[in-house]
């Protein structure tokens, strides 16, 4: 399978969504199609079933969107794929754009990343307000102690080559993976460029669930996973020297 194209998508509990959003994304991928179950109870995973033209992997029970993302890096790279896309399952990514992530990773890019605040779209649907200021304050953060210049740390749609998948060891299972990836993409010097997505919210009730459901709380979470990626990164680059 060496050269080709895999979209992966993690998916808990998208009953109302799945169907419709594996339809687009086989319409405009171009590319195999991957769907990671992550212990979905709500007849998500009977929907999956009764397709052919997509490959399951099901957590059992469910361990978390950071982890679903691993389960799919490793499916990429056990299976020799070159470009891996991930785009969610909840209705606010638009699939007609993997294309252009696919595109935009070219041989001296190794992370596409979806930025719904890089331009402005007419559609554009205002996000839930403490959402907005997290994430606004966690990227700020991580611009300025990784030295990156991103605009959106949180965005689902993104494009890896699957070689620079190799260079990272990310653990992180919550929703706080993303920042894991920052952190050992920065540690490794790997290429970063953003695409602008439109901003789509669906259900601005839709939970992280448990305690994250609780702004500081989902914001001291994201600090205790970038202060020890940081930390780990620091010492791995000590131990090198």
């Amino acid at each position: 399978m060496s050269g080709q194209r895999l979209v992966a998508l993690p998916v808990y509990n998208e009953a109302r969504h799945v169907d419709p959003v594996l339809d687009c994304v086989k319409q405009y991928s171009g590319a195999e199609i991957l769907v990671v179950d992550d212990g979905s109870t709500d007849g998500t995973s009977e929907i999956l079933a009764r397709r052919n033209d997509i490959r399951v992997v099901r957590h059992e029970p469910n361990r978390g969107y950071g982890a679903a993302l691993l389960t799919a890096f490793q499916y990429a790279q056990e299976h020799d794929f070159e470009l891996l896309v991930t785009i969610d399952c909840d209705g606010q990514h638009e699939p007609c754009r993997i294309p252009q992530f696919f595109d935009a990773c070219t041989e001296d890019v190794d992370i596409v990343s979806g930025s719904r605040y890089l331009k402005q779209f007419d559609d554009d649907t205002p996000p839930p307000p403490e959402r907005r200021k997290i994430n606004e304050q966690i990227t700020g953060e991580i611009n300025s102690r990784l030295g990156l210049s991103l605009t959106d740390a949180f965005c689902g749609f993104k494009c890896y080559r699957v070689a620079s998948l190799r260079r990272m060891n990310i653990a992180e299972p919550g929703y706080s993976m993303p920042l894991e990836v920052w952190v050992q993409a920065a540690c490794a010097g790997l290429k970063i460029i953003e695409l602008p997505v439109p901003l789509i919210y669906l259900d601005e009730k839709r939970s992280f669930g448990g305690v994250l459901d609780n702004g500081q709380s989902r914001l001291d979470y994201y600090h205790q996973t970038l202060d020890r990626a940081i930390a780990a990164c620091e010492s791995t680059c000590c131990g090198a020297k």
